[in-house]
């Protein structure tokens, strides 16, 4: 694994959906999803449960393009993804 300043993640949310991002600090971003304390408008009237899906990236440009990249998968290729990461 790669000693990375950016990384792409996916968090689970209460009502089973999955929330993907990019931050340089995994444990800031699901708390601060958690508390709603610059989090992201997804999480209201939902919560964050857990990060299930990390992956480093070497550059904010990379990390994005993964971004999105994922956010076009379909849920079941997600939670591929997420399998096999495991």
């Amino acid at each position: 694994m790669i000693d990375a300043p950016w990384y792409v993640y996916i968090i689970r949310a209460s009502d089973h959906t999955l929330y993907t991002g990019i931050t340089t600090d995994l444990k800031r971003r699901l708390t601060e999803h958690q508390t709603g304390k610059a989090g992201a408008k997804y999480f209201r009237g939902r919560t964050a449960v857990e990060m299930v899906f990390t992956e480093p990236s070497n550059t904010r440009s990379s990390a994005s393009k993964r971004e999105a990249e994922i956010k076009k998968l379909t849920r079941g290729e997600k939670l591929r993804l997420i399998a096999k990461s495991n």
